[in-house]
């Protein structure tokens, strides 16, 4: 039997406040729905087909990639049973079919694989939880051998079925062909007028059927999202969940609970992060690296024996073995750091090459250059890349000097071994070995008086 599943995307989520669909709302950078995508994903479904309905071309743009994705609306939003009812034209009439939820993104696969284990013969299985406040939850209903026999939800149930700790976390694992029949018998008459999907559990057990159930462990796994707070608070459960999973794997963390993982992180032996480091898109580290308080790495590959010290922001960067970044430094898309080069705090790099020894230590701008190894760049330094509207280039040799506050205004080259002095602004290229050198001749006037300032009466 071929699994197909059927994922609920199609609220508004009015508690979000928000003109977003809700399960396009951003947990750990990525949108609600591709955290319940990539889960599914795992199970090598035949078929996954989303229900969508509340902002349906900003959820089919969002997810134009996922070419694995059945694409269903739901026009009128009628309830959880009129949802997977729009999809049963699509579904393989033989398929065994998994309901999930769009907007619970810390479900993990294991347990839906534990709820898939228990759909035996032609009845359905249900992922139900213990918790000490039921409060808005359907119930769980058994008889007296524990057999399930319905589920009731709150607005409808009495007063004793409201005392009931066991609810319906809205998973459900069925056969296909059940799902037809059952979803044909159920109607509106309830409280809420809206066809429940949970009604198929009562059908089914009137046909004879029987129901499997698996309790969650860890409510947290189906926790919804309907508001800004939830939102938060499914980020931080998920932060745990990566932060544990990587020191699991070795990486030292000096405080899990500040720390954040927006996107894929490889590292290697002995990496060490301080407080409040945030790691986004594609990130690999060597061996040995530290990362001080505040950093944020964003799409870089940082090699063995790396210090980055705080404050410092990297994206789009390839940093080499050795080197030392910050505190406070900014390295844009393009910079590339050779084997042992220094960036120090307050410098800035955009599309830059440092070579192999060289530094910029403090107080720097080096834009579009391409500079070469053991070259010093003193405190002031900027290269002049743009002239309003186009950029061009600045080359520094091996070995050149490159002294504080001088304006290297591109396109320019800067020959090896070369000095520019300090407070210069070089507009020329400087041949191999020279001296650049622009200064207006100091001036000192012995007749000059400072202002004073007049007092006030």
């Amino acid at each position: 039997m071929t699994l197909e599943v059927i994922v609920l995307a199609a609220g508004k989520g009015t508690r979000m406040h928000s003109v977003l669909p809700k399960v396009l709302h951003k947990l750990a950078d990525r949108a609600l729905l591709e955290h319940v995508l990539d889960t599914v994903r795992q199970l090598r479904p035949a078929r996954i087909h989303v229900v969508y309905g509340y902002g349906g071309e900003q959820v089919r743009e969002r997810l134009a990639d996922a070419d694995d994705v059945n694409w269903v609306e739901q026009a009128q939003q009628l309830g959880t049973g009129h949802a997977v009812r729009q999809a049963l034209p699509d579904l393989s009439s033989d398929a065994l079919t998994l309901v999930v939820y769009g907007d619970v993104p810390l479900i993990r696969a294991d347990t839906l694989r534990a709820v898939l284990g228990q759909c035996t013969g032609q009845g359905p299985a249900l992922l139900t939880a213990e918790l000490k406040d039921p409060t808005g939850y359907g119930r769980i209903l058994r008889d007296g051998t524990g057999a399930v026999t319905a589920i009731v939800e709150e607005a409808d149930a009495s007063e004793a079925e409201r005392q009931i700790t066991e609810i319906n976390t809205g998973f459900i694992a069925c056969p296909a062909a059940g799902l037809h029949v059952w979803l044909d018998a159920i109607d509106t008459s309830n409280r809420q007028e809206e066809y429940y999907l949970t009604d198929v559990i009562g059908c089914a057990v009137q046909a004879g059927a029987t129901v499997g159930t698996v309790c969650c462990a860890n409510p947290d796994e189906i926790a919804g999202v309907n508001s800004q707070a939830e939102l938060a608070k499914s980020e931080r459960c998920l932060q745990a969940r990566q932060a544990d999973a990587l020191m699991e794997a070795g990486l030292g963390l000096r405080d899990p609970a500040r720390f954040d993982l927006r996107g894929d992180l490889k590292f290697g032996k002995d990496c060490v992060f301080d407080i409040n480091v945030v790691i986004a898109g594609e990130v690999t580290l060597g061996d040995q690296v530290s990362v001080g308080p505040n950093c944020q790495i964003i799409d870089s590959e940082i090699g063995n024996g790396v210090e980055i010290r705080a404050n410092s922001v990297i994206e789009g960067v390839r940093i080499a073995d050795h080197c030392s970044v910050g505190p406070f430094a900014r390295l844009r898309p393009g910079t590339v750091l050779d084997s042992g080069a220094r960036v120090g705090n307050f410098v800035e790099t955009k599309n830059t090459t440092l070579g192999e020894d060289s530094k910029a230590n403090h107080l720097a701008y080096v834009g579009d250059a391409t500079v070469g190894h053991r070259v010093n760049i003193g405190a002031g330094v900027i290269t002049c890349n743009y002239d309003g509207a186009n950029k061009h280039p600045t080359v520094i040799g091996d070995d050149a000097f490159i002294g504080s506050n001088s304006a290297l205004v591109a396109p320019v080259t800067v020959g090896k071994g070369a000095t520019v002095g300090a407070g210069s602004a070089v507009t020329r290229d400087v041949p191999e070995g020279q001296l650049a050198l622009t200064r207006a001749e100091q001036q000192v006037r012995t007749d000059w008086q400072r202002p004073k300032k007049e007092k006030k009466n």
